[in-house]
């Protein structure tokens, strides 16, 4: 290993939390120290359920026999004080697909709220706080019914284990379970469940009756679980099908949608497809998105369906006005006619433009500075984003004139293939790459929340260096077959700092030195390069920390100088997520 790997593995090494930090960051003075303590209780043991490679080798082993995996969760819910019967009374939406599911829940969600009812809303992962995944009403639930409601599950749990028994189910399966107890103490009036990983196996699937099932776009993804061919995700995604309950999906390459109209005929599931979002917009409609992005119009219509076939089960108000005499939407047939489109009413069309989701397809403005934060970690996302960052950033620069300086930071995780991902990011023209690990600060002062313990420090930093090395490559073709492409001075890579720490690491190989991508071992320092001490609501911008670690002038210089910087954050979840807890610190609180 060379030196400075050494050193950076060092610097960003994770360690306890200072007390001094515990005491001074979270709530107010007058708040009761009890509550926060409590709380960060239950997100440390909450964290001790994270699962590790053994566990998702026996997930593997296990997905061909399905019950083997659903009795298992059933019996943690009996243990937990439930019963699977004790479900039906949560009136659930369940939403599966490879991208869009996250944000066809929340359209939903919105939409359902907008009509009076209490929502819950169930979703994965978290960005800033594991609280986001329970949502009561569109809102996370208090750090105070966070820890009430995780004790009492897990002091049930922790009293009825036995020599026989799996002591605690692993960190998903124990949110869900969680869930499940919050919206029944809560009492609401209907719960969104978006699945975890697809659909057949996923620990969501223990329902038994849910009002109406959806299915968003499919893609390769997880495929190590899920199978190598979109075929086979297709059937593990329908494996939310229940008998009698219709489901909705939209349009899908021909081969997935052959598998999802077969596995419904299988099941006994009336399965239907939804129309573009274009037919819901006649006779003088207009419906504006909250969420940016084309692609967010098929979720929208998708959104709008389930939304609908609930209101019109339970009988309640806020139905649109079906436009067919006939209320029977038609059913999948080889050649799928659309499901009959209606004129949506009024807490619709305000819920799809009122519909916030953090991540996707987000802009976060700061003085010259702009962020562009979007989840993508699929090629159909990063295609879908990058089709929505040249839109809006291209308006921005026409609106505001001047030199623009164009920032990737980005990090992958898991399985997905980085450099397919970077490749697509290229049309982008991106004047800097950053690559870090999804650390938000090296010093490891950070939230419990966003730890990860499934993943070694080795990896992370190795996945960031293989990045860096990928992007090299696709800049040195990019540049034989159009030499003009180049449009700023290139950076000098800094391999060792003043303090003994190298900031950026050294390139893997010194014939790719030309090319401007650095490394940075933590969120902090990458975006504290980026912006240059010019957004002023950053709150971890360290001049100190400029002045001893300077990268190569010509990065600093025009970073400094442009009259704006517009940096996108993609890749990960994770990584937006741990720029989001950075850039707004109200997401903390």
């Amino acid at each position: 290993m060379a030196p400075w790997y050494r050193a950076l593995h060092a610097v960003v090494r994770l360690r306890p939390y200072p007390a001094a930090h515990r005491q001074s960051r979270g709530l107010s003075a007058q708040a009761a120290p009890a509550v926060r303590m409590e709380y960060q209780d239950a997100i440390r043991t909450l964290n001790t359920l994270q699962t590790n490679a053994s566990y998702l080798a026996q997930v593997k082993r296990q997905r061909n026999d399905p019950q083997e995996q659903l009795a298992a969760m059933k019996g943690f819910l009996e243990r937990s004080g439930m019963q699977v019967e004790d479900l039906d009374q949560l009136n659930i939406i369940h939403v599966t697909g490879t991208k869009g599911k996250g944000s066809t829940c929340a359209f939903a969600e919105q939409i359902l709220r907008n009509c009076g009812l209490k929502t819950g809303f169930y979703s994965s992962p978290h960005l800033v706080q594991v609280r986001e995944r329970i949502r009561i009403n569109g809102m996370p639930i208090s750090k105070e019914l966070f820890s009430k409601y995780f004790w009492q599950v897990y002091n049930r749990l922790e009293e009825t284990k036995s020599d026989d028994l799996c002591s605690m189910p692993a960190y998903f399966r124990f949110l869900t379970i969680m869930a499940f107890h919050v919206f029944l103490q809560e009492k609401v009036d209907l719960a969104l469940l978006e699945v975890g990983i697809g659909g057949a196996y996923d620990c969501t699937n223990i329902i038994r009756k849910p009002i109406v099932c959806g299915i968003s776009s499919l893609g390769i993804d997880h495929t190590a679980i899920l199978g190598d061919t979109i075929e086979k995700i297709a059937w593990q995604k329908a494996g939310i099908f229940k008998p009698g309950v219709p489901a909705f999906t939209v349009p899908q390459p021909a081969s997935p949608l052959e598998v999802l109209r077969n596995r419904a005929q299988e099941i006994g599931c009336p399965l239907y497809m939804c129309p573009d979002l274009a037919e819901f917009e006649e006779n003088g409609i207009s419906l504006h998105l909250g969420l940016a992005g084309d692609h967010q119009r098929i979720n929208a219509s998708l959104a709008l369906q389930l939304a609908q076939t609930w209101l019109q089960h339970q009988g309640c108000q806020g139905l649109g006005e079906i436009r067919s005499g006939n209320h029977q939407i038609p059913k999948i047939t080889w050649s799928p006619p659309p499901a009959s489109s209606f004129r949506p009413s009024l807490p619709m069309v305000q819920g799809l433009q009122d519909t916030i989701w953090l991540g996707r397809t987000q802009v976060l403005q700061r003085g010259p500075v702009s962020y562009y934060i979007d989840g993508a970690h699929t090629s159909s996302s990063v295609k879908a984003c990058v089709r929505w960052f040249q839109e809006v950033a291209l308006n921005e620069e026409k609106a505001g004139g001047g030199s623009v300086v164009r920032v990737l930071l980005f990090n992958a995780t898991g399985e997905r293939d980085s450099a397919a991902l970077l490749k697509l990011l290229q049309p982008c023209h991106f004047d800097y790459a950053v690559f870090c690990p999804n650390i938000s600060e090296v010093s490891g002062v950070g939230i419990a929340d966003q730890r990860n313990y499934n993943v070694t420090l080795e990896n992370v930093l190795t996945r960031c260096l293989e990045n860096q090395k990928t992007w090299h490559l696709l800049m040195e073709e990019r540049s034989l077959s159009d030499p003009w492409s180049s449009s700023l001075p290139v950076d000098t890579l800094i391999k060792d700092s003043p303090r003994g720490a190298p900031l950026l690491l050294a390139p893997c190989s010194e014939r790719l030195l030309n090319c401007n991508s650095l490394v940075f071992p933590c969120i902090s320092h990458a975006l504290q390069w980026a912006t240059q001490g010019r957004d002023p609501d950053f709150p971890c911008l360290d001049t100190n920390f400029l002045h001893h670690h300077p990268v190569a002038s010509s990065g600093s210089v025009l970073l400094r100088e442009a009259a704006h910087v517009q940096i996108l954050i993609t890749g990960s979840l994770h990584l937006v997520g741990g720029a989001l807890k950075l850039i707004d610190q109200s997401l903390t609180e």
